[in-house]
């Protein structure tokens, strides 16, 4: 899948590592500020057991 990827990708080496770059950090923005915002109301995290 990498290689695949890294072949569709535009440029020579130093354009391409640029490029996967910013896709990788769209996508972390995405699911930061879109994604994980949505599905926090379902993960109840103030509800924590301990058991011993």
């Amino acid at each position: 899948m990498y290689a695949w990827l890294w072949r569709k990708l535009p440029g020579r080496t130093r354009t391409r590592v640029l490029t996967a770059a910013v896709l990788v950090t769209v996508v972390v923005a995405v699911l930061w500020y879109v994604v994980f915002p949505l599905f926090e109301p379902m993960a109840e995290l103030e509800e924590v057991t301990v058991t011993e």
